[in-house]
């Protein structure tokens, strides 16, 4: 688990196509899954629907948005500067920043492993997410905070039509507020 972890986080720093990121995020993803798996089943699951609906959500916004490369997300802005934040906010879920309902799996994971005398796993598990992290708050950065220069005619795309997708405004809802629902759909004996 700590080699899936470890090799979805250092392959993904370097890549520029979100679909990349995407699966070499789904690859840390993994590792984590497996740690939980060889403790408790019931987390396994929890962290696997919370990822998938995280998942859902920021890959149903890039195709929505037809982002596909870093450099793209920085001029999809325009389109709709609400789904761009929300989607940053999902993206920084999924790796795992608190306070944010990514987090939460791993925080339950972490405490499961402490508790079953694995410390020194769930602290190389943390660490090892860390380049995750990073290229995630990478791309936050570039989209939200470096804009390219426009003129005010060109500030905002007019003909952007967006339609409305009822999985994008569920799965985006539920990435983002599930963090506090957690202890209701993980009990702890």
């Amino acid at each position: 688990s700590l080699t899936s972890v470890l090799i979805g986080g250092f392959t993904g720093i370097n890549q520029t196509q979100t679909r990349k990121i995407m699966a070499f995020s789904s690859i840390a993803h993994m590792g984590w899954l497996l740690a939980a798996l060889t403790i408790t089943p019931q987390l396994t699951v929890l962290a696997t629907i919370i990822y998938i609906i995280m998942t859902t959500a920021a890959f149903t916004t890039l195709n929505s948005t037809t982002t596909k490369t870093i450099t793209d997300t920085n001029t999809s802005w325009s389109n709709s500067q609400m789904l761009l934040a929300l989607t940053m906010l999902t993206l920084m879920s999924l790796g795992g920043l608190p306070p944010l309902t990514g987090f939460m799996p791993k925080l339950l994971i972490l405490h499961n492993l402490i508790m079953n005398t694995l410390p020194p796993l769930g602290m190389t598990l943390a660490l090892a997410s860390l380049p995750s992290l990073f290229f995630y708050i990478r791309l936050a950065y570039l989209t939200m905070l470096t804009n390219p220069p426009h003129s005010i005619n060109t500030k905002f795309n007019w003909r952007f039509k967006p339609t409305p997708l009822q999985i994008l405004t569920t799965t985006l809802t539920l990435s983002l507020t599930l963090l506090p629902l957690t202890p209701l759909m993980h009990v702890t004996t």
